[in-house]
């Protein structure tokens, strides 16, 4: 591993400790040129989790991008950040071993999971993502996906 204090090539392993999730090693290596300590990483590199766009276009799954839709649904909502945090991981699960098989998910499979979390949480939110994941035109179609809510909720009781 190249120094990134002298960029010399000669190190040592101080130390190496498998990371929580299993998934990685943290290694404590000593550059033998400066004696400069630095710390790697080392993971597997998968294929891509990819995510099947409408017009059938792919492109790599984007946690980030998952979060910000979440957030903006729950914005000035009553919900922590360690929630959204808590949100996106499960979609994510839920995604991956979904696509398990192809690696792959729809934009529509993915929009599902996200609506059936927001749902669970905040209603309010399950309708802004609703109405921008289905493209609401009209004030019609608000009024009956919160008729939906509420029969859903009659449902349950």
């Amino acid at each position: 591993m190249r120094c990134p204090y002298c960029g010399k090539l000669d190190d040592k392993v101080l130390e190496s400790r498998t990371m929580v999730n299993g998934e990685s090693i943290r290694r404590r290596r000593e550059c033998l040129s400066c004696g400069y300590r630095f710390t790697s990483y080392e993971r597997i590199d998968e294929k891509p989790f990819m995510v099947i766009k409408r017009d059938g276009r792919r492109q790599p799954f984007d946690r980030i991008k998952l979060e910000k839709g979440i957030e903006r649904a729950l914005e000035k909502r009553p919900v922590s950040t360690s929630m959204v945090e808590q949100i996106s991981n499960d979609i994510e699960d839920l995604a991956i071993k979904n696509g398990r098989e192809t690696r792959e998910i729809s934009t529509t499979e993915l929009g599902e999971l996200v609506l059936e979390k927001l749902y669970a949480i905040d209603k309010v939110a399950y309708i802004r993502f609703a109405s921008v994941y289905r493209h609401f035109e009209n004030l019609d179609e608000f009024i009956t996906e919160v008729k939906n809510i509420e029969q859903r909720g009659k449902n349950n009781e």
